[in-house]
């Protein structure tokens, strides 16, 4: 039986998220392991940073999939969309490489979260004008 994805943006979107919220877990796991930390982030900040990354994830993540999922069966434009979401995976990129990789620059964190909440934005406004019509 074929399967008909009718969300292809939110579904592609969801993939990739996915794979993202995936290397930050694989991250808090295989520091917790190297370090023989069972709970918690043992008073090591490289794992608390580790840590905080992938909890921004999941805050982040799932509302602007919902927001996308809304505006797309809304009938939002596909190519507005698709340049949110791309605004959107670069920023979640960026920040992960903040909080995943010691030594990057503050401002790394600054510009993917600055991204991430424009692309938010963009999606919530596309929503809106589904809904007004």
């Amino acid at each position: 039986m074929d399967s008909i994805i009718t969300l292809p943006v939110t579904a592609w979107t969801t993939a990739l998220s996915a794979i993202l919220f995936l290397a930050l877990t694989w991250g808090v796991i295989s520091r917790r392991r190297r370090l023989g930390i069972v709970l918690g982030d043992g008073d090591d900040r490289a794992t608390t940073k580790r840590i905080r990354g992938q909890g921004n994830a999941a805050e982040q993540i799932p509302i602007t999939l919902i927001i996308l999922a809304l505006a797309e069966l809304g009938g939002a434009s596909q190519s507005a969309l698709i340049g949110a979401v791309a605004l959107f995976l670069i920023g979640r990129a960026m920040h992960a490489a903040y909080f995943s990789f010691h030594g990057l620059h503050w401002r790394l964190r600054f510009y993917g979260m600055s991204a991430t909440m424009i692309a938010q934005a963009i999606l919530i406004a596309l929503l809106l004008s589904t809904l007004i019509g």
